[in-house]
């Protein structure tokens, strides 16, 4: 048995086709039905189903497909950790992050300290976050809700309070604090649906009764304060928006109900060989968002 026909099934499990495997892999289809029909000989069993030229992976091909996985997970952290014990030039580390408001001073606030360190940044939503973790893709993910995973470790960073924000001219503007039921008639600007705060924000709403009315939906959070700030609707601003440096004239009120928070993790495979470059991210990053994230939040802007 040979890693390059494990690495062939491996190609054939994940696409259930011989087709689709075969041009992938530059090779041709009765080459690569072979060497499968060669590796279930060996194994004395067959792995897929097959009806005609439909081709599913049964109960063994699923078992044998985990191990497999394993397998190839660990050899690619092998040669990740002999890298760089290779050389100690290795100062590469990977994060994705959902934070666009406060990341220039995370990326800032780490270069500091690693001058010499590479970092690569990505983003995504927590469910591509997860597939980023599984596919070795980054080291680490901050994300705004637990990512979940057998080989997945995820850690709370910060407790973050999320405010409604409201033009200075608001009947509400005056107020210490509001129940989110009082705004079920009000205009909402938002996330687009599918964004990670978006359904945690439409989840507070039904929590109290309601569906928002959301006719402006937009993917920067800069741009929807500043449409509040002009009158055109209400919205949801966590803690961590509300930066000292220019920001929109709006008022942000506490929720007293339901509680309207979220709360910010870090993620990482359990699995993965960590780089020196990486595990100073990781020793940084819950210093960061224990003693100085939250310095840079403007409390001026929120209701008394």
């Amino acid at each position: 048995m040979e890693l390059l026909q494990l690495r062939y099934f491996q190609k054939v499990a994940h696409l259930e086709s011989i087709t689709k495997a075969a041009n992938e892999l530059h090779v041709s289809q009765p080459a690569l039905s072979k060497m499968i029909a060669r590796l279930e000989h060996d194994l004395g069993a067959s792995l897929f189903d097959r009806q005609g030229r439909t081709i599913r992976l049964n109960d063994f091909g699923r078992s044998y497909l985990n191990r497999i996985n394993r397998v190839f997970f660990e050899l690619e952290e092998g040669e990740r950790e002999i890298e760089e014990m290779v050389t100690t030039q290795h100062r590469i580390t990977s994060v994705s992050i959902a934070l666009p408001h406060i990341l220039p001073f995370f990326i800032g606030e780490f270069m500091k300290e690693h001058p010499n360190v590479h970092i690569k940044q990505y983003t995504g939503t927590a469910a591509a976050m997860k597939k980023q973790l599984e596919d070795g893709d980054i080291d680490f993910c901050i994300s705004m809700r637990p990512i979940e995973g057998t080989e997945i470790e995820w850690v709370t960073l910060l407790d973050e309070e999320i405010f409604l924000s409201v033009p200075p001219d608001h009947p509400l503007a005056h107020r210490s604090s509001v129940h989110l039921n009082e705004v079920c008639n009000e205009v909402f600007i938002n996330r687009p649906m599918g964004y990670d705060f978006r359904d945690l924000t439409d989840q507070f709403c039904s929590e109290a009764g309601f569906t928002p009315h959301t006719p402006i939906e937009l993917e920067e959070a800069g741009a929807i304060l500043r449409l509040i700030e002009l009158g055109l609707g209400i919205s949801f601003t966590p803690q961590l928006s509300l930066l000292q440096e220019n920001l929109p004239k709006t008022v942000q009120i506490p929720i007293t109900a339901p509680r309207c928070r979220r709360n910010i993790g870090l993620a990482w495979h359990k699995g993965r060989y960590f780089s020196q470059a990486a595990t100073d991210l990781h020793q940084f990053t819950v210093r960061f968002f224990k003693h100085i994230a939250l310095t840079y939040f403007d409390d001026q802007s929120v209701g008394d």
